[in-house]
C-alpha cells in the first residue's frame, strides 16, 4: 500500500490539472459603479468538445471512512470538470497527469480551503468528491453531451491518505457546520 500526504492547494503546484479557482485581489476589479468586485475569468471550462454544453449541478458529498484510501480514479476525457464548495468546510483533491492510465505513484492529495474551488483540465484523473465533513455541497460545472466522458480506473494498489481523525487536514483547522 502507498501513503501520500495532502500538500496545499496553490495555483502553481496545480497547475498542470487544471484551475485554483479563488478571490484573489490581483483578477479583481470593481463593477456596477463600486458596490460589487469582480474577480474575472477565473477558470477555463472547456466543454463543447463533439458538441458537449455546459452543464450546472450541485453535488451533495459524505466522508469516506478512515482511514481515508484512495482505490480508484476517473477522468472526462471529453470537458473539464469544475467544482466550488458551497459550505464553509475544507476538503481534498486526489489529482494525476492527464494519459491513458493511471498508477498509485502518480497521485497527488491537495488539501484546499473552503474558499478554494477547481477546475479538472480534460482528462485529467482526479478521485470523486474527498469531503471532509460530515456533508458538503459543490457548485459543479461540467460536460452535457453525447459520448463517453467518464473513465473510471481501480488503482494496482491503493493509497493511505495520512489524516490526523482529529484535525484530518493537518494545516487547516475544521470547520463547524453553520
Amino acid at each position: 500500500m502507498h501513503r501520500i500526504s495532502p500538500i496545499p492547494l496553490t495555483v502553481q503546484a496545480f497547475a498542470d490539472f487544471g484551475d485554483v479557482v479563488e478571490a484573489s485581489p490581483e483578477k479583481m476589479f470593481s463593477i456596477n459603479e463600486g458596490t460589487t468586485n469582480r474577480f474575472h475569468d477565473l477558470a477555463s471550462i472547456d466543454v463543447e468538445r463533439d458538441g458537449g454544453r455546459p452543464m450546472v449541478n450541485i453535488f451533495r458529498g459524505t466522508p469516506y471512512p478512515f482511514p481515508l484510501t484512495i482505490r480508484m480514479m476517473e477522468k472526462h476525457p471529453l470537458g473539464s470538470q469544475f467544482f466550488m464548495p458551497l459550505d464553509p468546510f475544507d476538503y481534498l483533491v486526489a489529482v494525476a497527469e492527464a494519459k491513458p492510465t493511471v498508477m498509485p505513484e502518480d497521485v497527488l492529495v491537495f488539501s484546499c480551503s473552503h474558499k478554494q474551488g477547481v477546475n479538472f483540465k480534460p482528462g485529467v484523473w482526479h478521485h470523486p468528491l474527498l469531503v471532509l465533513a460530515e456533508q458538503q455541497d459543490f457548485l459543479v460545472i461540467d460536460r452535457a453531451g453525447e459520448g463517453v466522458n467518464l473513465v473510471e480506473q481501480d488503482l494496482a494498489s491503493p493509497i493511505m491518505v495520512d489524516l490526523d481523525e482529529n484535525n484530518p487536514q493537518g494545516r487547516l483547522e475544521p470547520r463547524p457546520r453553520q
